[in-house]
């Protein structure tokens, strides 16, 4: 199968699948202390990401902090390229994307409901040296991915939090460093 022909496929993989109507679901239970909550996020795609999450699960999205407000703080989301391998005449054949996310939760009076945390995610893509046109749609198609993919992650870690309270709560008072967690796909 010609290099062209998989990235062409891979274009237009988030086309075919949103012309069927396939959508990926956002509906989240989250604690009952994040039914009011302010997004706080360098990356703004993923901040209107998490913003039409919480909106479609019911949850009011709030333009600023305030009184019983919780406060989804994001202060790390970054993208990087990576070469993986070189062919014999020392052009790169591969590379990886990565998405790198930091959060924390706190509810509306400044006390922790989810303890900062790390979240890594890769997806590797060929290079072909002869479209460099192509190439660069490519990185923008992984990173609108790993984006999605990044919302799903952060509302699932949400939705844990609400099923279990104490428990993140406890994590929170012990925990000082991010908690690391990796998907690769």
């Amino acid at each position: 199968m010609s290099r062209v022909f998989k990235a062409s496929l891979l274009l237009m993989s988030p086309l075919l699948l949103a012309a069927c109507g396939f959508h990926l679901r956002q509906n989240v239970a989250l604690p009952p202390t994040m039914q009011r909550v302010h997004v706080t996020a360098g990356n703004i795609n993923l901040q209107r990401g998490l913003e039409r999450a919480f909106v479609a699960s019911g949850i009011t999205v709030e333009d600023h902090k305030g009184a019983d407000i919780a406060e989804l703080n994001i202060p790390v989301a970054q993208f990087s390229t990576d070469t993986l391998s070189v062919n014999g005449a020392a052009r790169v054949t591969e590379y990886t994307v990565r998405y790198q996310v930091q959060f924390d939760v706190r509810d509306g009076v400044g006390q922790p409901l989810v303890p900062h945390q790390r979240v890594d995610m890769q997806r590797d893509f060929s290079y072909d040296a002869t479209n460099t046109i192509g190439t660069q749609a490519q990185v923008d198609a992984i990173q609108g991915s790993l984006n999605d993919d990044m919302v799903q992650a952060i509302l699932f870690r949400l939705q844990a939090a609400g099923r279990h309270p104490g428990q993140t709560a406890a994590a929170a008072a012990a925990q000082d460093t991010p908690a690391p967690a990796s998907s690769t796909h």
